[in-house]
């Protein structure tokens, strides 16, 4: 009995969440996301720092930011024409991407929640200080 319900209810499960996660990578990879806007999540209560963060991150430090999601999961975030370089791992069946050191050491983790992501489209949730931006990106 333990047998069917693994075969028949687990299995198919686990393969349908690895398939997500994998649409994910395929739409993420070699491509160079280049972030054009900055918004305020919708659902966030209105606050009029978060706003004002919001233009001014759009305005200067996201202005010639993009990343890119290579073979073996290496990330690399380019800001100001200078790359720097770590790993992303996928989570919670492709929703959350987990950026770490190269090393892959989670004690500077940062988590992303994948927003929208198609072939040409993708909005992130991130955190800055006390705030969530969606950094929207389009691929070049």
């Amino acid at each position: 009995m333990k047998l069917r319900t693994l075969i028949t209810v687990i299995l198919p499960a686990v393969a349908l969440f690895a398939c997500n996660s994998g649409r994910t990578d395929e739409l993420l990879k070699h491509k160079k996301w280049r972030v054009y806007d900055v918004k305020v999540p919708q659902g966030d209560p209105y606050n009029n720092t978060q706003l004002i963060q919001a233009k001014d991150l759009k305005d200067g430090y996201y202005t010639d930011v993009y990343y890119q999601f290579l073979d073996n999961n290496v990330f690399v975030a380019t800001i100001a024409g200078k790359p720097d370089s770590g790993k992303y791992f996928l989570l919670s069946n492709g929703k959350v991407i987990s950026v770490t050191a190269s090393n892959g050491s989670r004690s500077a983790e940062n988590l992303v929640t994948v927003e929208k992501l198609d072939e040409s489209h993708f909005d992130m949730k991130v955190k800055s200080g006390d705030y969530h931006f969606i950094l929207r990106t389009r691929k070049e």
